[in-house]
């Protein structure tokens, strides 16, 4: 299933066809376990409302309630709308795909499945889509047809030609885009911060404290493991062209440093294993991420 395709309508048709999946999750899997995720009940106190018809009793401030001669109650953070804002790092590495589907085409299907639950949820969902050399901003919206146009123009954003740039994230920028207490999700291939990374964000730990910041990958097979054999082709999609790669022990050992040093800058990234999701190319997505948001709930994570 392409994602990247040109025209506007088949991101639409594959949004619609994954809309029906998140839905049915929503109603029937997930339940409680995507919203208990991103809010819960929490501590913070936010401000005093007026008690209206449903709200929970023990919630109400009885010394307002006696100064102003009607029910108020507290009001805490969590319960306020919840912002998620996406972070599509569009790096040329993302192409790269052993099997039917590439990393940036499921990457683009995670994106879309998670601005879809926001939909789902009643939240406002925007997104950044850094390239080399261009930036592509959507502020935060509400609704179910404004999300559904948002996300749709970030899946028809055209993938990068090969080049030595690497995206810039305006992370200034974004320490202001969305309301204190959202969720930050960064979508990217995450290299090793010595294999072409720029090493941790200036600010990132601003941002860290600011938002709640998640970090999703999708890795192919060939990542994970080298397949067997002593000679195979594959193509290199940031130096266009195809490699052959002998199976040697030399080249093993080379391959198992690289995702040591890759963990290793995953997890100084997101060093809370809750706060980083590592799915497949050849995994169900929206399962992973059911399992994601469940552990979180298990956990009490917010």
């Amino acid at each position: 299933m392409k994602l990247d395709a040109p025209n506007v309508s088949s991101p639409l048709s594959v949004l619609r066809q994954l809309e029906w999946r998140v839905r049915h999750a929503v109603e029937n899997v997930l339940s409680g376990e995507y919203r208990s995720a991103f809010r819960g009940r929490g501590m913070e106190f936010d401000q005093v409302v007026k008690y209206e018809f449903g709200d929970d009793v023990r919630d109400i401030d009885w010394n307002v309630t006696a100064r102003l001669g009607e029910p108020y109650r507290k009001k805490f953070v969590e319960e306020r709308e919840v912002t998620l804002l996406l972070v599509f790092e569009d790096s040329p590495s993302l192409h790269f795909g052993s099997g039917a589907q590439s990393k940036r085409e499921a990457l683009m299907e995670m994106a879309g499945l998670v601005m879809l639950l926001g939909a789902v949820n009643r939240d406002r969902v925007g997104f950044v889509h850094a390239a080399p050399g261009e930036i592509t901003f959507r502020e935060p919206v509400h609704g179910r047809g404004q999300i559904m146009h948002a996300a749709a123009t970030l899946l028809a954003r055209p993938a990068p030609e090969p080049t030595d740039e690497a995206p810039e994230i305006p992370w200034r920028f974004l320490s202001r885009a969305a309301p204190k207490h959202s969720v930050l999700i960064w979508l990217g291939d995450f290299p090793p911060f010595g294999s072409g990374g720029a090493g941790q964000p200036d600010g990132w730990t601003v941002l860290q404290r600011r938002y709640q910041t998640m970090g999703f990958r999708v890795d192919d097979p060939w990542e994970r493991s080298l397949p067997s054999g002593e000679n195979f082709a594959a193509y290199d999609p940031t130096a266009k062209r195809l490699v052959t790669i002998d199976g040697s022990t030399a080249e093993r050992e080379a391959h198992a440093s690289w995702v040591k040093e890759r963990e290793a800058t995953w997890k100084s990234l997101f060093p809370d294993p809750l706060s980083r999701l590592v799915i497949g190319t050849d995994e169900n997505r929206l399962d992973a991420l059911v399992r994601f948001f469940h552990m979180r709930m298990k956990t009490g994570r917010r």
